[in-house]
């Protein structure tokens, strides 16, 4: 039910993002989906990626400040309002969002997201039939 993330603290100097992915594309691992939250100094890069252990390794040997995080993903509909509509039964049980991104492929829509309560955030999946994603299904999409 979850998925393994990988959140990279990134100086926000010219070039750096740019080395980062550079040391997973010579390892051949694939980035499914990614989001940046940036600051004047600092940025957090957080990846999705094929390999996500493999991934840490690499960008730990290369001295870059990374961490491996769980979250969820949930594949909804692509219509209007489908992620408002899921994000609700979540704020409905009392948890809030740390915080979330989303992509879509084909015809479906893939939320990523964190949680104050990961057990509580599963409950909620399972009691209203959520159709999570795990990181297998996302390397084979």
């Amino acid at each position: 039910m979850t998925v393994n993330q990988i959140s990279i603290f990134v100086e926000n100097k010219y070039g750096k993002l740019c080395e980062i992915l550079a040391l997973l594309a010579n390892e051949n691992i694939h980035i499914i989906a990614a989001t940046v939250a940036d600051t004047s100094e600092y940025g957090i890069l957080r990846l999705i990626v094929t390999e996500s252990e493999k991934a840490y390794k690499i960008l730990k040997t290369n001295n870059v400040s990374a961490n491996l995080t769980d979250v969820l993903a949930i594949a909804t509909d692509r219509s209007a309002g489908s992620f408002a509509r899921t994000l609700s039964l979540f704020t409905q049980s009392g948890l809030s969002i740390e915080y979330m991104y989303c992509f879509s492929l084909g015809d479906k829509s893939i939320l990523i997201l964190r949680t104050n309560n990961r057990e509580s955030a599963r409950e909620v999946i399972r009691r209203n039939d959520l159709d999570y994603i795990t990181e297998n299904d996302l390397i084979t999409l």
